[in-house]
């Protein structure tokens, strides 16, 4: 099956990009600049994409049998905040960018589209709150509620010959560089003050590991629907000790992070590698950072 990643050269899409390579999938990667030679375990095609809503970009899915939609247009660093003072624009291109490739895909006879969506959906909810798929959302962010949005438009589009699914991701950790932990670890280093904080994570192999069920499972089963992708909750303090740091902690308590079902998505297959991935990922983080310092 040949399948583009929309942002394949992103800190998320790296890991679907090489999850499907591993798996035997053709893979194009979508992206406004063509990525280094270096980037990826195997050469693969390339083909620009953007969240452009005034672009027509249909050519972009000719022979294209499926599509995975993981590009978002944000700040540096921040996905919620991440419209920073321009609110308008972020609605603008990722929204109704995203909604323009639902369709050009659509158009061109993609047969399935999953869309990289976030747990963000489910801001404002009260803590203590078990996330499952059939809550009634309202999003009090704007990444969320915009990400809701997409979905709702994918879900729309769906029928027979266009498959589509949304998957939750919750915060994706894993051992590539550049790494979401690196200004943590740099700040560690550093002997700066931490902010305690407590999140769920999922590896990016097994974000891969969804979309590859995205791909594969019986239409039926999974069509217009939205899965959970969560695994495990950690704080700032778990991620130091692990990366055989230390650092002091600002006003360090006790924190939670509201837990996301993801029975849904373990029913049709999905098998995620739980502590014991995340214990494996972040010894390899401190050898990295050893031969680094």
């Amino acid at each position: 099956m040949k399948v583009l990643v929309s942002g394949g050269t992103g800190l998320v899409g790296r890991y679907i990009v090489e999850g499907l390579l591993a798996a035997g999938y053709d893979v194009v990667v979508g992206a406004r600049k063509r990525p280094s030679k270096s980037m990826f375990s195997h050469s693969l095609d390339f083909r620009p994409l953007q969240l452009d809503p005034k672009l027509d970009q249909t050519k972009a899915f000719e022979d294209i049998e499926a599509f995975v939609h993981a590009a978002f247009d944000h700040l540096p660093g921040k996905y919620r905040g991440g419209e920073g003072n321009d609110p308008q624009r972020f609605r603008h291109v990722n929204l109704t960018g995203s909604i323009k490739l639902f369709e050009a895909a659509k158009k061109a006879g993609v047969k399935r589209t999953t869309f990289l969506s976030s747990r963000a959906v489910y801001d404002g909810l009260p803590s203590g709150t078990i996330l499952t798929e059939a809550l009634p959302l309202s999003p009090t962010s704007l990444y969320g509620e915009i990400k809701l949005a997409c979905e709702q438009a994918l879900a729309e589009l769906s029928g027979q010959g266009f498959v589509t699914s949304s998957l939750r991701a919750t915060g994706v950790y894993g051992e590539l560089r550049p790494n979401k932990w690196d200004d943590l670890m740099a700040d560690a280093l550093a002997g700066k003050p931490l902010a305690p904080r407590a999140g769920t994570e999922v590896h990016g192999a097994d974000v891969a590991q969804a979309v590859r069920l995205m791909l594969e499972s019986d239409a039926q089963i999974i069509n217009g629907e939205s899965f959970n992708l969560s695994d495990v909750t950690v704080d700032t303090r778990m991620i130091v000790e692990k990366l055989g740091l230390s650092a002091p902690l600002v006003a360090f308590a006790a924190l939670s992070a509201n837990v996301m079902d993801t029975e849904k998505l373990r029913r049709i297959g999905w098998k995620p590698g739980g502590l014991r991935q995340f214990d494996e990922t972040m010894a390899t983080l401190a050898r990295q950072l050893g031969a680094d310092h």
